[in-house]
């Protein structure tokens, strides 16, 4: 007789984070490029936009999100089977961004000392990190692991051309996650994970360039669609796997007790909320009471409209759904959503900006350090997760907040955790953009970290790091 034995939780043990210590304060910006603050603090919600030093990059800061994450779990080399970078800011078309990682983790705890682990470099836009979860995720749950963890960091740096429109939604991050059987934070739900893919032209970065060709219009909307697409194959497989039961007059969000959604920008996470309540809603009965309070009938795009390019080029269509948005978002209902499952996730993009692959995942980190502090009891959760990457993809998931999440939420402190920073001059951030700054005229001194101390001295484009203690 053969004896099933049940699967273990597999999902997010604990989280550590990285962010450079210098940023741009947005009046700053807005005075420079003679933009009304208001429109960065309240329009697009961002205060401070983290900025690399010269001597910085996105390995060296996955390297140091990785080691607050060993050291402050007292894990070992041995511990940990994988480890993956997902990054969109890669530094080499070959040699992938883990390797430099591991070097400048030996240099901690041995030559060799990592060498038993596999991983690679993850690439596809801002959705990379989530496809880096679910295939270590996968490689647990099918019992490869042989005991050990893994280890997911997604490490960016968000750099747009000077003048830009994308130029307001820069930053810098990492964030590095643990991955385990029977976590204490997050255990992901099985069978329920979608993805949606198409070749779009909404944003991309090709070969020798270090900043990305937008389509900026054209991107938020094709993020609004694929992950609305990815969402309803999440809705389909809830529903046939008995995840969630639906009654008549409930939708997915009514089983999803907090959002975390891929945030660009604070702005475009609100966005993201009012399109997906829309299309939940619209067949409820309580939609008629809430186009009342609007006060006019949602527009539609007329028939046959079926590309990105059609919708975009309809203009008094998209100035009359742009109408019913923002009415839409000052209702009642929408603003209980928001407060109750998404707010919290946008404090930490307001104070560092986008992170790319990270943004989601810091978005995370935040919300339930800051749902921990209003008191609120979050053992048995359900978080549900809208990723995007341009390109596109878009990726839909969930999981449960562990009874033992505490032990974790408890210590996050995100200034802490951030540390001191220094707020730098438009004519800083300038030469640091345009890469006028040697690695040896770095800004400020970091210490306790890795950093690059050259490029090229080995061989042609080959970088090199050192810890300062």
């Amino acid at each position: 007789m053969l004896l099933l034995i049940p699967m273990k939780p597999v999902g997010i043990d604990d989280i550590a984070i990285y962010v450079p210590p210098l940023y741009i304060d947005f009046k700053d910006f807005a005075e420079a490029r003679k933009i009304d603050p208001s429109k960065l603090e309240f329009g697009i919600g961002i205060k401070k936009m983290a900025i690399v030093d010269a001597d910085q990059d996105p390995a060296c800061m996955a390297a140091n999100a990785c080691l607050r994450l060993m050291q402050k779990n007292d894990l070992k080399p041995s511990d940990i089977g994988r480890l993956y970078v997902a990054t969109e800011s890669g530094l080499d078309e070959s040699k992938a961004m883990n390797s430099y990682v591991i070097g400048m983790l030996e240099q901690i705890y041995g030559q060799g000392s990592f060498e038993h682990c596999g991983g690679i470099e993850c690439k596809f836009a801002c959705v990379s990190g989530s496809y880096a979860l679910y295939d270590n995720t996968n490689w647990i749950r099918c019992d490869e692991h042989n005991g050990k963890y893994a280890i997911v960091v997604v490490s960016d740096v968000a750099k747009y051309d000077i003048g830009s429109s994308g130029e307001y939604t820069q930053g810098a991050g990492a964030v590095a996650m643990l991955i385990k059987e029977e976590p204490r934070l997050l255990a992901f739900d099985q069978k329920v994970t979608s993805t949606v893919i198409s070749n779009e032209h909404d944003f991309y970065r090709p070969f020798a360039r270090s900043t990305p060709i937008v389509n900026g219009h054209y991107s938020n909307l094709a993020y609004l669609i694929y992950v609305k697409k990815a969402m309803l194959m999440y809705k389909q497989k809830a529903i046939e796997t008995g995840l969630i039961k639906l009654r008549q007059d409930e939708s997915i969000i009514d089983h999803i007790d907090l959002l975390a959604m891929h945030l660009p920008y604070s702005k475009m996470g609100k966005n993201a909320l009012a399109f997906l309540l829309r299309h939940e809603w619209r067949n409820l009965p309580k939609w008629k009471q809430i186009l009342a309070k609007i006060g006019m009938e949602e527009p539609k795009p007329p028939e046959g409209m079926g590309t990105i390019e059609a919708i975009l080029s309809d203009k008094e269509f998209m100035k009359k759904d742009e109408e019913f948005r923002r009415r839409f978002m000052e209702t009642e209902e929408y603003k209980q959503v928001f407060e109750s499952k998404l707010a919290s996730s946008l404090k930490a993009s307001e104070i560092i900006g986008n992170l790319y692959t990270g943004s989601l995942y810091m978005g995370f980190r935040s919300e339930i350090e800051y749902e921990y502090r209003k008191g609120k009891d979050l053992a048995g959760l359900r978080v549900g997760f809208a990723s995007y990457g341009s390109g596109c993809s878009a990726m839909a998931f969930s999981g449960v907040i562990q009874d033992r999440y505490k032990e974790v939420v408890s210590r996050m402190d995100l200034e802490r955790e951030i540390g001191e920073r220094r707020r730098i001059s438009m004519e800083e951030y300038e030469q640091l953009h345009r890469g006028l700054r040697s690695v040896e005229e770095r800004i400020v001194s970091k210490s306790k970290e890795f950093v690059l101390v050259s490029i090229g001295k080995r061989g042609e484009g080959f970088r090199e790091y050192t810890f300062h203690n």
